[in-house]
């Protein structure tokens, strides 16, 4: 079924159901990693660009899922736009939101409820008037849109204090709102791909907008990481890190020392969230040349799988919303289907997620 809104996106929503997957935990005889049975797996959205990089969260007793969507593909181009959809039950869902900043690529949207408003924040690459074949770390910049109702939004808004830095994923906690800060050691020229001179800042903010360094967790391989605090306000984090492995860091207030540990496992576009009294942990696994978007339980420091979701090719970037403490839901993408014509899509899914008592 076709929609247009006033915003003019034009939408394709495809409702369709799967047969439930059962998977078993490794290492069943552990009662705090239970099996999970994924149901109603489906796709969300595509409308024949490259979608990608999810978030999802509940605001105001209404379902928001976020992505990139790209005419050029995966890469950098300022075509790139960030698409906002919502929904009353998280199955049928209609665009409220779209929004791109010129001359920049936007890319890697997150949720953030702070004061009483939902923010979507980008990270941005400097393109120009067209795709670049050079572009640089040192001209990232952050942006974000916000509305009080989920209905009426912000226009992009340049993030100040994030100049230099590709932000990633938000957190709140105890008034303050935090960012995960990529950048370049001193902000130096150097290629893309070396990248034992990035860093990884945890920002922090008053008001959502403006930014300072709170401290650096990572002071080489800084890569995506996925912020989670506790009540008495430590905060554990997992960080994708390098092409073999990924960190679990952990720090207290003022989180100016941290510790970190590795996870042995390759995790791209990392979650990490509580459900009920558990952690879970997600993102793209790598093995034997397959990508796989996968779903672990973290358990006294280690993952432990307990799902591999319908994906492959290029796919990741889960977003979770709790919907109890034995149900949940979980979205992400993938470019493991084709079209009519045979041409490979990348599109957005969802799953519901079941505790198996």
């Amino acid at each position: 079924m076709n929609q247009r809104t006033n915003h003019g996106l034009a939408v394709t929503i495809f409702q369709f159901f799967v047969c439930g997957v059962v998977v078993n935990d490794a290492n069943a005889a552990e009662t705090s990693a239970p099996e999970v049975r994924v149901t109603n797996i489906r796709r969300a959205f595509h409308n024949g660009e490259h979608n990608a990089f999810t978030d999802l969260i509940r605001f105001r007793d209404r379902f928001y899922l976020t992505f990139r969507s790209c005419p050029d593909g995966h890469g950098v181009h300022p075509t790139a736009s960030i698409i906002i959809l919502e929904s009353d039950d998280a199955r049928t869902w209609k665009p409220v939101h779209r929004f791109r900043v010129a001359k920049r690529d936007t890319r890697d949207p997150h949720f953030l409820i702070f004061k009483g408003k939902l923010f979507v924040y980008s990270g941005t690459w400097y393109c120009g008037d067209s795709s670049p074949e050079d572009y640089h770390w040192n001209q990232h910049l952050g942006y974000s849109c916000w509305s009080k109702d989920g209905r009426a939004w912000s226009k992009p808004t340049m993030l100040e204090g994030t100049y230099g830095h590709y932000i990633w994923r938000a957190a709140e906690h105890n008034g303050k709102a935090y960012l995960c800060g990529r950048r370049k050691r001193d902000f130096v020229e150097t290629p893309l791909s070396f990248r034992k001179d990035v860093e990884s800042a945890m920002l922090e903010s008053d008001d959502g907008l403006i930014w300072r360094t709170r401290s650096l967790f990572q002071t080489t391989q800084g890569n995506e990481t996925a912020f989670l605090f506790e009540p008495d306000g430590s905060v554990l984090a997992v960080s994708r890190f390098t092409l073999d492995n990924s960190q679990l860091c952990r720090s207290k207030p003022p989180y100016s020392e941290w510790k970190r540990s590795d996870l042995h496992r390759y995790i791209g576009g990392p979650l990490l969230a509580k459900w009920g009294k558990r952690y879970l942990v997600g993102g793209r696994r790598i093995m034997g040349g397959t990508r796989e978007t996968t779903l672990y339980w973290l358990i006294d420091g280690k993952l432990k799988e307990f799902a591999v979701l319908p994906s492959g090719g290029d796919n990741s970037y889960p977003g979770f919303v709790e919907l109890s403490p034995s149900r949940s839901l979980v979205s992400w993408y993938s470019s493991h289907e084709k079209d009519e014509s045979g041409k490979t899509i990348t599109a957005i899914y969802l799953a519901d997620l079941a505790i198996v008592d």
